[in-house]
């Protein structure tokens, strides 16, 4: 049998030693990868390959903080957050929400679902980003859109959820010392930077850096740290090693998928229709659900019938210009108005777009006024940069302290007798 599976693998294309290649080098991409026999023990659907392949996902799909947290997480809570994640992803098979979560069963299945995973998103190019080593001293995005593009939802206060404005004033001063406590902690780390790029300047064997980061400084101050730094890079490199063979090899890895897919049995009508897994509703919040379904379908109708009043409106005038010298100019009128808006629109993007905005970290350069231009994160362009988003972020600030005032003063007035002192201005 051995020679003559040989001989069709072979005849179909592929080598006979690639797949073992190729799920190696996918082992040791992933996080606590398991060996390349817990993939094969897994596609005859072998229980000792389970709990493996739970650890894996798990890794893969848990946020950073969970996974330091991992080491307490019990099984059966690493395999109920597997199903969560994946369920609020779409994952097709309903299968998956039926295994046990002690990690007895399934193996196929949480390999298919490792499959789904590779083949849905860039899975190893994210978890190779999340595993880069950062040499230099790194500059994040400063996104500050989605802060003043729209604010929150106007509060609605329902007459079930009672408000203690005692709490909310709690929470308000709760969260302006930690933002406080977030600038100062921020200013405090620019200026030790600043301080380890001015001792350090002209230290650095490349000019166009000039001096050290504060990983390099702590590879001269303990020779130690520079071991555990000089393995890790070794690691990386061998991450990316391996990530070379798995774009050579995935192609023999899809294929094993195929045979793996094809040996699994046919899911019934029953597994088919299963209803769809959702979140629990409470009670108290389906009258408000039907409540705004019954306010958005007034709305649409609403809408529906002032557009096709507008659209009457528009055609009878229309239809009294006619196609004459009136209508002609009417259109051309329209037309430049049309134009001169669109010219206006571009001209103001032109104006405020500014520098390029940094896109993925930078590396902190500290620069001479006097030096040469070069490629790279400008400070004049990057302190132009934060100085409009920081006029951004005060006209949000003073609109939503302002919706804040109005919303505590609306509580206020629906208290009979409450004396309402607001907290000093500083």
């Amino acid at each position: 049998m051995g020679r003559r599976r040989r001989r069709v693998d072979r005849a179909a294309g592929v080598g006979t030693g690639t797949l073992p290649e190729a799920i190696a080098a996918l082992s040791r991409l992933l996080p606590a990868g398991p060996s390349p026999e817990i993939f094969r023990r897994a596609k005859f659907d072998r229980p000792e390959a389970a709990p493996a392949l739970w650890r894996l996902l798990f890794h893969v799909l848990a946020p950073l903080p969970e996974r330091g947290a991992s080491a307490s997480l019990t099984p059966e809570a690493q395999a109920r957050l597997v199903k969560a994640v994946l369920c609020s992803q779409g994952y097709p098979r309903p299968v998956l929400a039926q295994l046990p979560e002690d990690g007895s069963q399934g193996s196929r299945e949480l390999l298919l679902a490792l499959s789904w995973l590779l083949a849905r998103e860039p899975l190893i190019e994210r978890l190779l980003v999340q595993t880069r080593i950062q040499l230099g001293d790194q500059v994040p995005d400063f996104e500050s859109g989605a802060l003043a593009s729209s604010g929150p939802p106007v509060l609605h206060m329902g007459a079930e959820v009672p408000v203690d404005l005692r709490c909310v004033q709690w929470l308000m001063g709760k969260l302006r010392f930690r933002w406080r406590h977030l600038i100062s902690s921020q200013q405090e780390q620019c200026t030790l930077l600043g301080k380890i790029h001015l001792y350090t300047y002209g230290c650095h064997s490349d000019q166009n850096l000039g001096h050290l980061s504060v990983t390099e400084t702590e590879m001269l101050r303990d020779p130690e740290g520079g071991q555990q730094l000089l393995w890790a890079l070794e690691c990386e490199n061998t991450r990316l090693k391996a990530a070379l063979e798995w774009r050579r090899w995935e192609l023999v890895f899809w294929r094993w998928m195929d045979t793996v897919l094809g040996i699994c049995p046919p899911e019934g009508p029953a597994a088919a229709s299963q209803p769809t897994i959702l979140p629990r509703i409470p009670e108290q919040g389906l009258g408000e659900l039907e409540q705004v379904a019954q306010e958005l379908q007034a709305l649409h109708e609403e809408l529906l019938e002032a557009g096709a009043a507008r659209r009457v409106a528009w055609e009878a005038q229309v239809g009294g210009l006619g196609r004459g010298p009136q209508w002609s100019s009417v259109r051309k009128a329209s037309q430049e108005a049309v134009d001169q808006e669109l010219a206006a629109l571009q001209r103001s993007w032109e104006q405020d777009r500014g520098p390029t905005p940094p896109q993925g970290p930078h590396r902190l350069v500290r620069r001479e006024e006097s030096a040469a231009r070069t490629q790279g994160l400008q400070a004049a362009g990057l302190a132009k940069l934060l100085r409009r988003q920081e006029a951004c972020l005060q006209a949000t600030l003073h609109r939503l302290q302002g919706q804040c005032q109005q919303e505590l003063a609306r509580l206020a007035g629906a208290l009979p007798g409450l004396i309402w002192i607001p907290p000093p201005r500083r």
